[in-house]
């Protein structure tokens, strides 16, 4: 038991530590509001149930000898970062410039959050590196058949647990406030964060 609660507080830390996954989720939870920020913690959680998967079962081995699967991951995550990324400095210079927000109905969209949380975490081959590093320690040795699917369940249900309180968080009165205030300026550096790690994937 000791094990399994140094392992869920190390993959607490690395959920909430900044990288696309927590810029996405904030920035909607912020922009679009609780219904909309939770649709995207559940598609970066169902992300999180492969590459837990993959990780947990050895195969990161494979993708971390680098080669045509790692490179083609990398591209594709840094493009669609950096789509997002475009979407966002578009909408900021949309409401400096004019007023106006390029906001869609959430009713409408609900799908289109969970996709969008879905691609950031599986194109993100990050992930899949940091699962299969903070895993490895915790598989060795002998264990029993269940302890690899606990290790799983762990890394999903956490995910999905904090992200949803983390959301929730978000929505107290005095925080959407300010964000509403400083909108535009919050959303192009959200984007431009993106970029950054769009170019980052591509460059290292």
């Amino acid at each position: 038991m000791a094990e399994l609660w140094v392992f869920a507080g190390i993959m607490a830390l690395g959920q909430f530590s900044p990288g696309p996954d927590m810029l996405l989720l904030t920035r909607t939870a912020l922009a679009k509001g609780r219904a909309a920020g939770w649709w995207t913690a559940l598609g970066i959680s169902t992300g999180l149930c492969l590459h837990a998967g993959v990780a947990i079962g050895g195969m990161a081995y494979l993708v971390s000898q680098g080669g045509t699967v790692e490179l083609v991951l990398r591209w594709a995550a840094a493009g669609y970062l950096g789509w997002l990324g475009l979407r966002l400095l578009r909408e900021s210079f949309l409401a400096f410039y004019s007023g106006l927000r390029d906001e869609v109905p959430v009713v409408r969209r609900e799908r289109s959050f969970y996709v969008r949380g879905l691609l950031c975490n599986l194109l993100n081959p990050k992930v899949l590196f940091f699962f299969a590093g903070v895993v490895a320690p915790f598989l060795r040795g002998d264990r029993p058949e269940w302890w690899p699917f606990v290790l799983w369940a762990i890394l999903v249900g956490e995910g999905l647990v904090l992200w949803g309180c983390w959301v929730w968080m978000l929505q107290w009165k005095p925080i959407r406030q300010n964000y509403l205030k400083a909108a535009k300026w919050i959303d192009a550096a959200f984007g431009l964060g993106l970029l950054v790690l769009a170019v980052l994937l591509v460059v290292r």
